[in-house]
């Protein structure tokens, strides 16, 4: 049988933190009376919070000098289910799951389903890989894939991104993600526009392929692999594609796909304006994209996107309903603690975006007044809403405090035992 974490464990872990918990929340709760906030409104909101875990972010991710693999690393989809149905278990907020084809290739959809249905996961969104090459492929993605000179590699690229649709139309998945390495590294390499032509040329095949139920996310970056020029280098290039393509194409917003000190929630802003925010894939960084935790590094550029985000939310700006989804690479973490981090981390921006006041923010904004607008913005990125979140993962079921757990429960240990070294699956960083 394989190890899981069970609802007794996790009761038998709240039981000894309960008392503790209800105190902190009973002081935090006169501490928003005098803000006029109400504590059970921020939980609900705590409770309804949802992002995807990606099934690649299980793995040890790596470096362009090396990847080191770790003790109980899942060989295979199944056992990456596993694990996130640990993340689940204990968070309460990740039901759904991103699969990247060819990693995640099932010889039987339906039996993954069922495999995921059963652990309360589902499959959330499709992801393919055109920036690698795969054993036995025809034709190399070295020099480009959807806006590649051949045509054969262009169509190459294209009916790979059509079965991982069709994949996820058998799992039941609801939007499909493109992010490609296309681009140059010497001045001349590439003609710009035809290149962007190219690209287009084979996103309206795709998105033809789309359901109409389904979005179809177009994830621009301003480097790497390329780092001369890449063929979708901005959002303002994300968002004249998805105009271009029509309704069911969406720009999506990696945090660590900008230039250095880049306003991001800027440009969270304007895409909400003109209508084509698709999502995010959320992680953090220092220097590139680092691929680290959601708000390990940039905390408050964290709360100023989610500030953007709730404001459209509570403005209820038409059709805005933005797809979380994280997007890291562990190097030198457990995989499981990781995720867990980061959708606290997510979670607690958005109940603090929720603590702004809208009217004096509003106010300020109208007179000019930049440091009372400033200390309205501080005022909620610096309280603590802990006591929200650990009593929102307790009413769903999930742990108090979900890294203490995961660790005393032996997770992954036991993993260790069960899952003998094996050859060790593509990761990357998306």
């Amino acid at each position: 049988m394989s190890f899981s974490i069970s609802d007794a464990l996790i009761q038998e872990h709240n039981d000894r933190r309960t008392a503790d918990l209800r105190d902190d929340c009973d002081h935090f709760t006169r501490q928003l009376a005098r803000r006029r906030i109400d504590f059970d409104v921020l939980v609900r909101r705590a409770e309804q919070f949802r992002v995807a875990v990606p099934s690649w972010g299980l793995g040890s991710g790596g470096t362009r000098f090396g990847r080191f693999g770790f003790a109980g690393e899942p060989r295979n989809i199944f056992e990456k289910l596993e694990d996130c149905e640990a993340v689940f278990q204990l968070v309460r907020t990740t039901p759904g799951i991103s699969l990247h084809i060819p990693w995640d290739r099932p010889d039987n959809a339906a039996e993954l389903g069922r495999f995921a249905e059963t652990r309360g996961l589902f499959i959330d969104s499709m992801n393919s890989n055109t920036f690698q090459d795969q054993a036995g492929q025809a034709h190399s993605y070295q020099f480009g894939s959807l806006s590649h000179t051949k045509a054969a590699v262009r169509r190459q690229a294209v009916e790979h991104n059509i079965e991982c649709i069709e994949i996820g139309r058998r799992l039941g998945a609801r939007s499909h993600t493109i992010w490609i390495g296309d681009g140059g590294n010497f001045p001349g390499q590439l003609h710009f526009r035809r290149a962007l032509d190219r690209y287009l040329d084979s996103l309206r095949v795709i998105y033809a392929a789309v359901p109409d139920t389904w979005r179809l996310f177009i994830e621009h970056k301003l480097y790497e692999p390329a780092f001369y020029s890449t063929v979708l280098n901005d959002w303002g290039t994300s968002y004249y594609c998805a105009r271009e393509l029509g309704p069911k194409a969406w720009s999506l917003v990696d945090l660590g796909h900008h230039a250095p000190n880049v306003n991001v929630e800027l440009i969270v802003a304007r895409l909400i304006q003109f209508g084509k925010l698709g999502g995010f894939h959320f992680n953090d960084s220092k220097y590139g994209d680092d691929d680290l935790d959601a708000g390990s590094i940039k905390p408050f550029q964290l709360f100023l996107i989610f500030n953007e985000l709730v404001d459209a939310e509570l403005s209820r700006v038409p059709g805005f309903d933005p797809a979380y989804m994280l997007d890291q690479s562990h190097n030198v973490t457990d995989p499981v603690e990781s995720l867990i981090t980061s959708t606290i981390e997510l979670v607690r921006a958005y109940v603090q975006a929720h603590l702004v006041d809208r009217d004096a923010l509003a106010a300020a904004q109208e007179s000019n007044d930049a440091i009372l607008a400033l200390q309205t913005l501080k005022q909620a990125f610096t309280t603590d809403v802990g006591p929200v979140l650990a009593h929102a993962r307790e009413r769903s079921g999930g742990a108090i405090d979900p890294i203490a757990l995961y660790r005393s429960s032996g997770y992954r240990a036991k993993k260790a035992s069960e899952r003998p070294a094996a050859v060790r699956l593509g990761a990357g960083i998306v």
